[in-house]
Parts: C-alpha cells; sequence; structure tokens
C-alpha cells in the first residue's frame, strides 16, 4: 500500500468516525428535550429564522427541500404554537416574511443552554485536565472542516 493510499484510507476512516460520532451527540442532545417538542423540520425552521433572520415560505422550503406546500403547513403549526409570526415584506407586499417571537427566541435560549449543560455535565464528569485540552484542538480542527 502506497502511502497516499494509506492516507486516504486512514481519511475515509476518520469521516466515518465522525459521521457516527457526530449523529450519536445529536441524538443525545435531541434526548434532551422534552416530549412533544417539535418536529426536526420545525426545529430546522426555527433554527434557520434564528440564525438567518427574516425568509418567506418560498425561501425556507428552497433551502429545506421540500414543496412550498409541505412548508406551508410547517409555518401555519408554528404560527399557531406562537413561535413565529409573519409581516408583509417591504420590498414586495404580495410576500410575507416570517420570524422567530420573543417567546421563541426565549424557547431556543433555553434550549442551548439546556443542551450546554449537557455537554458540560459531561465533559467534567468523563474527561480528566488533559482529555480536555485534546478536546479543545479537536474542536479547533473540526471548525476548520467547516470553514
Amino acid at each position: 500500500m502506497t502511502e497516499k493510499s494509506h492516507e486516504t484510507g486512514r481519511a475515509a476512516d476518520l469521516a466515518r468516525e465522525l459521521r457516527i460520532v457526530f449523529g450519536a451527540i445529536k441524538r443525545r442532545l435531541r434526548a434532551q428535550m422534552t416530549p412533544g417538542d417539535l418536529t426536526i423540520s420545525q426545529l430546522a425552521v426555527l433554527s434557520r429564522l434564528d440564525r438567518e433572520g427574516p425568509a418567506t415560505v418560498s425561501v425556507l422550503a428552497r433551502e429545506q427541500g421540500v414543496r412550498p406546500q409541505s412548508m406551508g403547513a410547517t409555518v401555519a403549526a408554528l404560527e399557531a404554537a406562537g413561535l413565529i409570526r409573519g409581516t408583509p415584506d417591504p420590498a414586495d407586499g404580495r410576500q410575507t416574511l416570517l420570524t422567530i417571537t420573543q417567546a421563541c427566541g426565549e424557547l431556543i435560549q433555553a434550549s442551548r443552554a439546556a443542551h450546554e449543560d449537557w455537554l458540560l455535565a459531561g465533559i467534567e464528569a468523563k474527561l480528566n485536565a488533559a482529555e480536555q485540552g485534546e478536546l479543545a484542538r479537536a474542536i479547533a480542527l473540526l471548525k476548520r472542516l467547516v470553514e
């Protein structure tokens, strides 16, 4: 085996392991949510609106890879729950811009805090100081991967 093919094989192994670990972390974070919480698609919409600001149903549908009618049902449920609201687009009154409500913003912050608390507890309980340093270096490398 050449050195290049060995490196490619190792990189493939790392990619597979990262996918598995990230999937497990995602499932564990989801498990921290209380019963009756939102669907994955509803959470994706709220997360997108929180991160990137107002959007129309059409934009959200395109970004999530669903039909506008399907996104309309997701949006209707979120509006009924008081988590998002629509306002006329100042640039095009035919369009409605969707934003999260203040109550939704507070829920998102509480959810993030709960996730971080779970991670903090695990880091403190399962990793010693040297391992925490290794984790910090690994996080720096992961950030480079997504830049």
